[in-house]
């Protein structure tokens, strides 16, 4: 059964707005804009889409309906993605035109160990992608990423898309952030997991041998 349902604003009569929310907005403001916007979502969904919500308050001078769209769509795929073995602790990128582009990736294991680690690449993100993969030692092959804006202006927030294959499968991997940077390796983290979710799952339905 499903623990959400999405409906665009104008399929229920609500109007379309443009600024809503700003840095001191309540939970109760939140949760009643996102209920307006069509999104039903699980309490701890909510506390979720909150937290996120805070954190980009902090980062934005002004919050447009399609940012708060933007988190609820963030939260179910999350969730839809399953346990979540890897957490972006850190990212830095170091790129220019007389430079190497190079990342340092941090983070965070589902067993609570902190895993660091660099990589070169053709740009900072294929830098930031190869860290990832040396870090949780899972490897992919990138068919398809894409950037986007979700908002207008300086600060608006940037959503990757991630399309991946491993084993012959495909994967995809979808974050947002004020920084191109961290959505895409969230984006990222996200594939990972679902692979890492696979392997431990193929591994509990494996049969032991028995020993001749």
């Amino acid at each position: 059964r499903s623990t959400y349902e999405i409906m665009r604003p104008e399929d229920v009569g609500v109007p379309q707005t443009e600024l809503v929310l700003g840095k001191h907005s309540g939970r109760h403001a939140l949760r009643q804009r996102v209920v307006d916007l069509g999104y039903h979502l699980e309490e701890a969904q909510l506390e979720s889409v909150y937290e996120a919500f805070k954190v980009l308050a902090d980062r934005k001078k002004t919050i447009y309906d399609a940012d708060i769209e933007a988190l609820c769509e963030q939260q179910v795929h999350s969730t839809e993605s399953g346990q979540v073995t890897w957490t972006l602790e850190a990212v830095s990128c170091n790129a220019g035109s007389a430079t190497i582009p190079s990342a340092v990736v941090c983070l965070w294991h589902l067993d609570g160990t902190i895993h660091r680690d660099s990589a070169i690449g053709d740009g900072p993100i294929d830098a930031v992608f190869k860290a990832i993969e040396r870090i949780t030692g899972i490897e992919v092959v990138l068919r398809d990423y894409r950037l986007r804006s979700v908002t207008l202006g300086e600060d608006a927030q940037g959503e990757a898309l991630i399309e991946a294959e491993h084993g012959g499968k495909s994967m995809t991997g979808r974050a947002i952030s004020t920084d191109v940077i961290e959505a895409s390796a969230e984006a990222f983290l996200q594939v990972i997991n679902r692979l890492a979710a696979r392997q431990t799952h193929e591994k509990r339905i494996r049969p032991t041998e028995n020993p001749s």
